[in-house]
């Protein structure tokens, strides 16, 4: 590439404030940068601190968008690589420290975009950078670790159960996990971001509070606030508050000729569970409507999570605004909206502790929570929150726009440059989860060949990852058998845009401010609420309260928090240091394949669940020829053919290219957890031999769980392998397969009566996975072999017996 498109790049893709953040955390280098000597600047400085600073310096810079796009300068894919390498180098102190100097300095002086890639450039050609090898000491009794490519961990979401009952204890703590390293609460722009967008919403507000101002009877006023407020905040009262207050905001709207495009109605279940989730949930309060309006206030079972638009969460004492409790309350009721309303790209919502409110907003990457205000101080604010919520589009509501229609759904794409016409019959899947891929598959068609039945796949993935459909592509090119073909695929575009989490569904919604409160000591997070309550709790609520009212109302709920210093921190504390590795970004993509399966679930027989199996192992040999790993080998990723004469493989989400020589640069990868290999739980190094392994406990699953077709045990004493700790779970699955007669008094005991038959094929298949009770060793391809001669011998006895099922 030549310096002129390189300076191209660099115009295109401009810096702006995307440094800002680290030359705030790097202020007090700053006296230190300016002076002409480097020794004295280390002497001042001391090496380990200026390591520190290079670090987060790199962190910065491989999040602007233009190192993705600038070329590398030692011939690999681009100068994010480069930057990786330099990172590994400083990291490990083999560097000489003093070189990122110049660096430093062209960057705390505000230097140009051209002058920092310049320095950056330089820094990446140091002959004294050498890229650090990798670990390769494996556990002694473990299989060499021979992967040529680097290992993205693991993690595991709600999205990664499998046939679960999801009980409260176990999925709390994973789903807190699941978003806590990208939650930031406090942000100021919440409000502006999603609420900003609504048409004549400031007109509407101002008309509608000075109705409530001139009542005949005031109900509110803005020295004492809502005259019909609870003095106990007591769940019944409140809710009774926020019901008939929003009739009549809708009323006072109404009057002023303001009317919403679609009815939404506030509706409570807090003793109630609500249908369609796989626990039982219910809900305090939250914002519904249905698409033909029959849906009565009175009636508030008829709702299902499909209706829900907004959910709220409601405590009595206002301190609660700062309990992690309450926010995972609203991140459960998240979860339920986004596995029920398949569209849905992003949930609002609110929680309401004591007269302290706070807005939500959730998405594929995390949570972000706005400042808390207190609605009796504040009566404006609530008025445009709840108007907000009731006059917002369904797009600013979080609905994808690029799929339309209320009984016959579709989507259209841009296929060979030309305009095709989807249409989406059902929805086939819907991972169950807030953060994380998010993937959903329906059934359809092209509208000009209704005859060729397509699976049209919608995912959230990390904009570092190789795109599914390109891995895809490139198998079906290479002819690649019983894999699902492909079709084609795209990144979906809202408005002509990218459609992603930080521009798209954020809108730019900066993540320089705000904080995350598992992060960050106890007494700030008590700090930031306090002077908010100094006047809120239990007796300054009724008309008596006025005096106190008024007197609180000097300093208002933005200027209290402006007032208050951050935290201090050391500099392994800093925000750079916390967050720049968590600044990620998922994209939104799209892949439409040829082939359409059922779950092996849905097998009419245990034949019909072998030849499932076979099939995928077929397909997964034949990725691994065109250099393809899978590495997501589970029940939902193999599927069995209509009518039940073949298998195949989907999802290569989590696939990789044999011959890559680094990690993607996404930071997790995320897998079904009782389907994974023993080294992988490890976290050895995955190979295909770890693929082969998680096809076993894929059938050992199947047979402790299927009644039949499409009918599942309830419950089963594996159902706690969702939620142990990948090492508890290595050993868990090592000492069930280590002796033979264990296993064989196991299997007969809990496999399901209609898998009886299967226990010989396990049994030899456990002899050739797990030769005398150990794991593997060394690789070996003829396992691919030895296991289809395992599975094609049990059908054939199988068929031979003759029995009926």
């Amino acid at each position: 590439m030549t310096d002129l498109s390189r300076s191209a790049i660099i115009k295109a893709k401009p810096i702006k404030q995307g440094l800002e953040a680290f030359r705030d955390s790097a202020q007090s280098l700053l006296p230190e940068l300016h002076t002409s000597s480097p020794t004295t600047v280390l002497d001042r400085i001391g090496s380990e601190a200026l390591q520190d600073h290079a670090l987060d310096l790199l962190s910065a810079l491989q999040i602007l968008p233009a190192s993705r796009q600038l070329p590398s300068s030692s011939g690999g894919k681009n100068l994010f690589g480069d930057l990786s390498r330099l990172n590994q180098a400083i990291n490990s102190g083999d560097f000489d420290i003093r070189s990122v100097i110049p660096l430093l300095r062209a960057v705390l002086k505000n230097e140009s975009d051209t002058v920092i890639w310049e320095k950056v450039y330089d820094l990446v050609a140091e002959p004294t950078l050498t890229t650090v090898a990798k670990p390769s000491t494996p556990p002694p009794s473990g299989p060499p670790r021979t992967a040529s490519f680097q290992q993205t961990p693991w993690s595991f979401n709600t999205g990664s159960f499998a046939d679960t009952s999801e009980l409260r204890k176990n999925v709390d703590p994973i789903l807190k996990s699941e978003v806590e390293d990208n939650l930031r609460i406090d942000h100021p722009g919440v409000f502006n971001t999603f609420f900003g967008q609504i048409p004549q919403l400031r007109e509407i507000t101002s008309a509608v509070l000075q109705s409530f101002k001139d009542a005949e009877s005031p109900l509110f006023k803005e020295e004492v606030g809502w005259m019909e407020w609870p003095e106990e905040c007591e769940e019944t009262a409140v809710l009774q508050f926020l019901r008939g207050h929003i009739d009549r905001l809708l009323q006072f709207a109404n009057e002023q000729g303001f009317r919403p495009s679609k009815r939404r109605r506030c509706i409570s279940t807090p003793n109630k569970s609500i249908p369609g989730s796989v626990s039982k949930r219910k809900l305090d309060v939250g914002l519904a409507y249905n698409s033909n309006d029959e849906l009565k206030e009175s009636n508030d079972q008829s709702y299902d999570w499909s209706h829900i638009l907004i959910p709220g969460e409601l405590k009595s004492n206002p301190r609660e605004d700062n309990h992690s409790s309450t926010w995972l309350d609203l991140v459960r009721y998240a979860r339920e909206i986004f596995s029920a309303q398949d569209t849905r790209r992003f949930v609002l919502g609110f929680t309401l502790c004591g007269s302290v409110m706070r807005l939500w907003e959730f998405d594929r990457l995390g949570v972000v929570g706005s400042t808390p205000f207190d609605i009796n101080k504040d009566g404006k604010m609530f008025v445009s929150v709840i108007l907000g919520y009731l006059w917002m589009s369904e797009e600013c509501l979080g609905f994808d726009s690029t799929i339309v229609g209320d009984g016959r759904r579709y989507t259209s794409i841009q296929r060979d440059g030309q305009t095709e016409q989807l249409v989406l019959e059902h929805r086939i899947k819907r991972q169950r989860s807030v953060a994380g891929r998010a993937t959903t598959c329906w059934k359809g068609f092209a509208e000009d060949m209704p005859d060729q039945r397509l699976v049209i796949k919608d995912s959230w993935e990390y904009e570092e990852r190789p795109e599914e459909g390109l891995l895809l592509k490139e198998a079906t090119e290479a002819a690649v058998r019983n894999v699902a073909r492909y079709y084609h695929h795209e990144t979906v575009r809202i408005d002509g845009s990218v459609d992603d989490v930080l521009n798209s569904v954020r809108k730019g919604l900066s993540d320089k401010v705000g904080r995350n409160p598992l992060h960050q000591r106890a007494v700030y997070a008590e700090s930031i609420i306090s002077p908010i309550l100094s006047d809120t709790s239990g007796a300054g609520r009724g008309r008596s309260s006025s005096r106190s009212r008024t007197m609180s109302r000097k300093r208002s709920p933005s200027s209290i928090q402006a007032s208050i210093p951050p935290p201090k921190r050391s500099c392994s504390d800093s925000p750079v240091k916390q967050d720049m590795q968590r600044r990620r970004n998922r994209v939104h993509r799209r892949l439409v394949m040829r082939d359409v399966g059922k779950s092996v679930y849905e097998a009419s027989s245990p034949c019909g669940i072998l030849t499932g199996l076979l099939g995928g192992i077929k397909g997964h040999e034949s990725l691994l020829h065109a250099k393809i790993l899978h590495r997501d080998i589970s029940i939902g990723n193999i599927m069995l053919t209509m009518v039940e004469d073949d298998g195949f493989l989907i999802d290569l989400d989590l696939a990789v290219k044999i011959d890559r020589e680094n990690a993607s640069g996404a930071p997790t990868k995320t897998g079904t957890k009782v389907f994974m290999a023993i080294g992988a739980l490890y976290g050895e190094d995955h190979n295909f031999m770890h693929d082969l392994e998680s096809f076993f406990w894929v059938l050992f699953w199947v047979c402790v769980r299927w009644n039949g077709p499409g009918r599942l045990r309830s419950e089963t004493q594996y159902d706690s392998w969702n939620y142990e700790p990948t090492q508890k779970l290595a050993e868990i699955k090592k000492g069930k397969v280590d002796e033979e007669d264990k296993f064989t008094e196991e299997v007969e005991k809990e496999f399901t009566a209609q898998c009886k038959p299967l226990i010989p094929c396990i049994q030899e298949l456990r002899r050739v996975v797990f030769p005398e009770g150990k794991r593997w060793l060394r690789e070996d391809r003829q396992l691919y072999s030895r296991m289809k001669s395992v599975l094609q011998r049990a059908m054939e006895a199988i068929d031979t017996i003759g029995q009926q099922y």
